[in-house]
């Protein structure tokens, strides 16, 4: 069993900044990929960014230059700066991991959503 805990999510003002976390718990043995996606109000579920162990990252194109996704390895976490928000940037952002549990079994779970609402 592996668990996704989010953080940082909130209230910001348009222009403004926010740093999400999530952070993996449980039966791992590796983490592959991590990303972070968002589904506003009557939309489905999108790509924000995701990255491997590697460090190579990859976004949507509506959050280049103003996002960027980052984690730390030795603890299971990553990470979402988001400058120059938008209103258009309101949404539960979900962060997804990938990877193997300690059983070498494949896993693929979510968070339960962090709440950013940017208003103008």
């Amino acid at each position: 069993q592996v668990q996704l805990v989010e953080s940082g999510g909130g209230l910001v003002q348009a222009r403004g900044s926010l740093r999400l976390s999530c952070v993996a718990s449980g039966s791992i043995r590796s983490i592959n990929a991590m990303g972070w996606y968002r589904q506003a109000p009557g939309e489905q579920r999108g790509l924000v960014a995701t990255i491997t162990s590697d460090g190579i990252t990859n976004y949507a194109e509506f959050v280049k230059g103003r996002f960027t996704i980052s984690r730390d390895n030795a603890k299971n976490t990553v990470f979402l700066q988001m400058n120059s928000l938008k209103p258009e940037d309101t949404a539960v952002y979900s962060c997804n991991a990938q990877g193997y549990t300690t059983y070498f079994t494949e896993f693929n779970y979510w968070g339960q959503g962090t709440q950013v609402t940017v208003s103008s």
